[in-house]
């Protein structure tokens, strides 16, 4: 993404067919956007969308567990429009929980390669188009899951205790050299992948509220405003944070 996003507060709601929160909310900011999803005819349709709507938009399919994609995701950020400001890395992978040991080695394997492998590749490629253009900032997807065992799989728990100490490396390595890294730990929200998990087991619903103080999911974008505010210059002295959005989840435990 090119250009810093501005206070979220200020912000319309897209509209309610629009479920690519995080995308249209930066756009709306006035940052210029590149999207990398693996799948080609709605990331198309997102970029569409939002140029519509006099967005800056360029849709590049990829998969984050293959660096040569991110590489070239990245490359055409800066090709496109200058150099890369911010990046939300938001790709995951979960599945329903097991005991550890019931847990096969394809779900365990599956689950590294998205939430860790996934990150690592866009921290690789992304911090050195940072550092050549003076700085930036970059917001990892962990969940409350990265700091204590919630009921997620053991798979699952230790995939996003790892992407929090990423963004802590990250944050120590390259903060003197103007890159800031952090985390945010993610509550219960209505994603597609989460509305799976639910439809298969309908009774884990009621036990994922439970962990909620307001008693509810998150919308997507009101994690996407979590975002945008550490990528802006108004979070300008956090890095290396873990930063709750979840409804007193982690406060409560």
């Amino acid at each position: 993404m090119k250009g810093s996003p501005t206070d979220g507060h200020r912000l319309r709601r897209p509209g309610p067919r629009r479920t690519a929160g995080a995308a249209e909310l930066f756009a709306a900011q006035e940052a210029a956007v590149v999207l990398m999803a693996r799948g080609e005819s709605r990331l198309a349709e997102l970029a569409g969308r939002i140029c519509s709507d006099r967005g800056r938009a360029l849709a590049i399919t990829g998969d984050v567990c293959r660096l040569e994609d991110v590489e070239r995701a990245v490359r055409g950020a800066v090709e496109t429009f200058g150099q890369l400001d911010e990046a939300f890395n938001n790709a995951s992978f979960a599945s329903a929980s097991a005991p550890l040991h019931e847990i096969g080695t394809d779900v365990y394997d599956r689950t590294m390669e998205v939430n860790v492998r996934g990150v690592w590749n866009c921290l690789v490629q992304q911090i050195p188009a940072m550092l050549a253009s003076g700085g930036g900032a970059v917001v990892n997807t962990s969940s409350v899951a990265g700091v204590a065992a919630t009921g997620a799989s053991a798979a699952y728990v230790a995939a996003k205790h790892a992407v929090i100490g990423m963004a802590k490396a990250a944050a120590a390595d390259y903060g003197r050299q103007g890159v800031r890294v952090n985390a945010l730990v993610v509550g219960v929200t209505r994603t597609e992948m989460m509305q799976q998990i639910i439809t298969t087991h309908p009774s884990l619903e009621g036990d994922f509220m439970a962990e909620s103080v307001q008693h509810r999911m998150a919308d997507p974008l009101e994690i996407a405003r979590a975002a945008a505010w550490l990528c802006s210059d108004q979070s300008s002295f956090v890095t290396g944070a873990a930063v709750p959005v979840d409804s007193g989840a982690t406060a409560t435990a």
